[in-house]
């Protein structure tokens, strides 16, 4: 059984939709939810569906060392980011090579980079006058929306889409394409 760790900050509807996606599954399951938020709702989502949780601050991630004491000690396979804010630290990236994958809503490379998250992405998309928009799961890295893409997907921004439509239309992908990617991912390396 392939082990998952979920990183999260707030909400964490995508977290709770990829941990009922492999609930019941042959050979992943989410075996750990982290969050640096202590009133993050997500904690509440990972009870509720009786997943361990792990709260920590930053230097249990950046400086001690106890985030990745903990997922090493979990036996963690591969680590999902799905809303995290945080830049993950390279002692994390170097012992989970091509082990961690973050989502993005919007194509990458644009609309990426530091600040750039959830409706802060949407508004730009919608005042740029884009005429699509999408989302990006990829590898990461030291930096923030730079790693290597592994899928995107993409819709049209229709006239009189507003920035509210447009998150609608990029959580509806994120639901649907994001658990199937992290499936396919750890299929692969059998």
């Amino acid at each position: 059984m392939k082990k998952i760790a979920i990183f999260a900050s707030g909400s964490g509807s995508n977290a709770e939709n990829i941990a009922r996606y492999f609930k019941n599954h042959k050979f992943l399951k989410v075996a750990l939810m982290l969050s640096n938020n202590p009133q993050a709702y997500v904690l509440k989502r990972a009870e509720k569906l009786g997943i361990p949780v792990y709260v920590f601050n930053r230097d249990d991630l950046y400086k001690d060392n106890n985030v990745k004491e903990r997922l090493l000690n979990e036996g963690i396979d591969f680590i999902v980011l799905a809303g995290f804010l945080w830049l993950i630290p390279s002692s994390i990236i170097r012992a989970w090579p091509n082990r961690i994958i973050n989502i993005h809503p919007a194509l990458l490379p644009g609309y990426g980079g530091k600040g750039m998250y959830g409706d802060r992405v949407h508004q730009k998309v919608y005042e740029n006058g884009e005429p699509e928009s999408g989302i990006t799961i990829h590898y990461v890295n030291e930096h923030y929306d730079e790693g290597q893409i592994i899928h995107q997907a993409r819709f049209p921004i229709e006239k009189g889409e507003g920035p509210d439509e447009i998150a609608q239309k990029a959580h509806e992908l994120e639901y649907r394409e994001y658990p199937r990617v992290i499936e396919k991912l750890l299929a692969e390396r059998g």
